[in-house]
């Protein structure tokens, strides 16, 4: 794979973007480089996923955020070039990229469906790159709700604490690898303060980026959310019960940084202004911190418990059932836009347990999404354009960054949906059986899946040999899987001249989206030189 120098990525995609006067703000989380723009409309969509560095595209009209997948390692890189650029012209006009460098760099790239198309010399793969765009196009409009608006919120809450979960975890992976193996006895204390820090007030930060998201000031947030893990907590009583340290966790700040924010937010409204630089901040903290003891603290420590006993309760009892459940639905959460519910559960349980049992489960759909999109590219070996694209979105499949094999390949194939589900529920039923027989497999940290997830797994007893033997185990079914369904059932009964009509007509995006999984076999681009699917 070729690199591709960050600074030239900023450059070229900041004009694409509407220039340096429609940036609103710039964060990145472990693979995408996420921007507030002030006007959607004025970015250049199809020349963005054209770019070589670009993955993919994930749109939020409804908030105007636009998040531009680049993965592991290059987001890192290029976020800070292209904040470079902002500084260097903060309030200026759009920018135009120099014709050249835009020439050179629009080269075609495995940047999901609109990179099929630049890859594509035949109307089968510009049809598909019409077809998934349709859906995404559905998608964006369907995902913006008031409940998915919320989620993404709450998304947005916990996203920029992913690196810090993720260094942490591993430390803390490695530091129990040094205790079972008896190894540096003097270091471990050392290291297992440097893993636990940031666990002990995670609580903290989720109130500054709480109040943060939700219009406040952060640090009155954070304020508010320390009071969470103040040891000082034991000494209060509520309904007859001492509160406990922690008490709540990070659903508990979460709740007591937004009511701090609505709290200020009247304050600002009410208060002279003579006064607001007293009252205001002294009211925030007063109001909030005592509803958050009395109230929030021993409701949301509740919820967190309840939320440690389901998810126990679901691997001891629900085994490979519950599994599979898991990993065959999560593409399907994903594409609804609700999977994001499911980030201050995997922080609960990681607060609470050290680990998350969820997500090595999860995972398992990402697995039977790569399996399906090899088979794809075994079955339909004379298309050129769509084996690129498979060829260029792999290794970032292999490292859980599903996008553009879900809106270049899959999607808008349809059937390949369908078995990619199949293939996550077999690895996630394979997964969720060794739980059920005690060697359950969880993970020190939210963010990470595919093979990016071995450093961070954790069965209760650190990083063992069994615990990557099963989470291995549930990858290689996934893959194994998500193949076989897809090379068997997926593209059955598809002709070229088909391919080329129907990928050609993108159809509605909405039941594009909705039935994704269901689409007939006459709307899947293929060739005639495919081998027939037994039993057709």
């Amino acid at each position: 794979m070729t690199t591709t120098d960050p600074r030239a990525t900023a450059a070229a995609l900041l004009p694409l973007v509407g220039g340096a006067a429609n940036v609103a703000s710039v964060a990145h989380c472990m693979t995408r480089l996420r921007l507030g723009l002030r006007d959607p409309a004025l970015v250049r969509d199809a020349e963005v996923r054209a770019l070589p560095a670009v993955l993919g595209v994930v749109e939020d009209e409804a908030t105007g955020a636009y998040q531009i997948v680049l993965g592991p390692g290059t987001v890192a890189r290029v976020t800070p070039a292209f904040e470079a650029l902002l500084e260097a012209a903060p309030d200026g006009p759009a920018a135009t990229a120099p014709a050249a460098l835009s020439d050179r760099l629009a080269a075609p790239a495995g940047s999901a469906a609109q990179g099929l198309a630049a890859l594509g010399d035949g109307a089968a793969a510009q049809g598909l790159a019409a077809r998934g765009e349709a859906i995404r196009a559905g998608q964006r409009a369907r995902n913006a709700t008031p409940v998915k608006l919320l989620l993404r919120r709450i998304a947005a809450v916990f996203v920029p604490l992913i690196p810090a979960l993720i260094g942490c975890g591993i430390v803390a992976g490695l530091t129990g690898l040094l205790v079972n193996l008896g190894r540096l006895p003097g270091l471990t204390p050392a290291l297992a303060a440097t893993a636990s820090g940031f666990m002990a007030l995670i609580a903290v930060f989720v109130g500054v980026n709480t109040a943060k998201e939700f219009g406040g000031t952060p640090v009155l947030g954070g304020a508010v959310a320390s009071v969470v893990v103040f040891p000082g907590v034991a000494k209060v009583e509520v309904f007859g019960q001492q509160l406990a340290p922690g008490q709540g966790g990070v659903l508990g700040a979460l709740a007591a940084a937004a009511l701090a924010a609505a709290v200020e937010k009247q304050c600002r409204r009410r208060v002279p202004e003579a006064l607001d630089v007293l009252l205001t901040p002294t009211i925030t903290v007063l109001v909030s911190g005592l509803a958050t003891l009395y109230g929030l603290m021993y409701a949301a420590g509740a919820v967190s418990t309840a939320i440690g006993a389901a998810a126990d309760t679901l691997l001891a009892s629900g085994g490979a059932v519950a599994g599979g459940v898991l990993g065959g639905l999560f593409l399907p959460l994903v594409m609804l836009g609700l999977h994001q519910a499911l980030i201050p559960i995997h922080a609960t349980l990681i607060e609470q347990q050290g680990f998350t049992v969820l997500l090595p489960i999860l995972a398992m759909a990402g697995a039977g999404q790569v399996g399906a999109a090899a088979a794809v590219y075994v079955r339909l070996r004379h298309d050129t354009a769509l084996r690129r694209t498979i060829r260029s979105a792999l290794p970032a499949g292999l490292l859980g960054v599903g996008e553009p094999l879900i809106y270049g390949v899959s999607l808008p194939l349809g059937r390949p949906f369908a078995t990619a589900c199949v293939g996550g529920a077999f690895g996630g039923a394979f997964t969720g059986l060794f739980g059920m027989l005690g060697d359950p497999v969880g993970a020190t940290a939210i963010g990470p899946s595919g093979w990016a997830l071995f450093p961070l797994l954790d069965g209760g007893s650190g990083l063992t040999a069994t615990t990557v033997a099963v989470y291995a185990g549930g990858l290689l079914t996934g893959y194994a899987t998500g193949f076989a369904a897809t090379y068997l059932f997926g593209l059955r009964g598809l002709t070229t001249t088909g391919a080329a009509a129907s990928a050609g007509t993108a159809g509605d995006p909405g039941e594009a989206g909705a039935a994704a999984g269901s689409a007939p076999a006459s709307r899947a681009p293929s060739v005639t030189s495919s081998p027939p699917a037994p039993g057709s």
